[in-house]
């Protein structure tokens, strides 16, 4: 038997993602062009407000960035918005309110922020996972007002923007990957961008705690812990 000790597990630190949200670093296909042209085309927007819609981790965050930084616009959640706070938050004129659709919302101050802004002349950018309908909204002035805002809509990525997407969470993370494991990957995983960043996260884990590059038996073993076969 071996005298040697055993090579211990690396600890997995929880250690801050290199996530860039330029325009460059935008992924461009068929499933967010649309979403992408409407929001490039400020100010010529429709209307004072412009509703983002997409699932979870379809980029909306890095979108409404981009908008942003072309805008001049602040970023806020949804439950910064108070009756108190919308005199300030109209004063730049151009607004990101995240995640409408999430947690706790102040419905009459949300409706006041809409207002204000339109009456100013500014812009309001909300993103949100669903439509309102599914906000589970009681302010009826609200949902109509909302129903009536344009909307952007960020649908599923197709096979070639799923693959760019796990090509850029790697890269975002520092790990060079074979393009025969990115092919591996996007033909057995769930098609979605959370998918997509489940998986990465998880490769990255595993990675850090054996101490070892990503190889298609770790892909392989990635890919049976979140997507078992029925």
């Amino acid at each position: 038997m071996s005298d040697l000790p055993s090579r211990p597990r690396q600890l997995a630190l929880d250690l801050p993602v290199d996530s860039r949200h330029g325009i460059e670093d935008f992924l461009i296909g068929p499933s967010n062009e649309a979403a992408y042209g409407l929001v490039e085309a400020w100010p010529n927007w429709p209307e004072s407000w412009l509703r983002l819609v997409g699932p979870q981790d379809a980029g909306k965050t890095h979108l409404a960035a981009i908008w942003a930084k072309i805008a001049h616009a602040w970023t806020v959640s949804v439950a910064e918005v108070t009756q108190d706070s919308v005199p300030h938050l109209i004063s730049g004129g151009a607004l990101v309110v995240e995640d409408c659709d999430q947690g706790v919302r102040d419905e009459p101050a949300l409706f006041h922020l809409m207002n204000a802004m339109k009456a100013k002349g500014g812009f309001l950018l909300l993103t949100a996972r669903s439509a309102p309908d599914l906000w589970g909204l009681r302010v009826p002035d609200l949902l109509s007002r909302l129903r009536l805002a344009p909307q952007a809509t960020i649908a599923p990525p197709d096979d070639a923007l799923l693959r760019a997407v796990l090509v850029k969470l790697f890269i975002d993370r520092q790990l060079i990957i074979d393009a025969g494991i990115i092919e591996m990957l996007a033909l057995r995983m769930e098609r979605s961008f959370a998918a997509a960043r489940a998986l990465v996260d998880t490769l990255d884990r595993l990675s850090l705690e054996r101490g070892r590059r990503v190889t298609r038996a770790l892909a392989a073993e990635a890919l049976a812990a979140l997507f078992p076969a029925e």
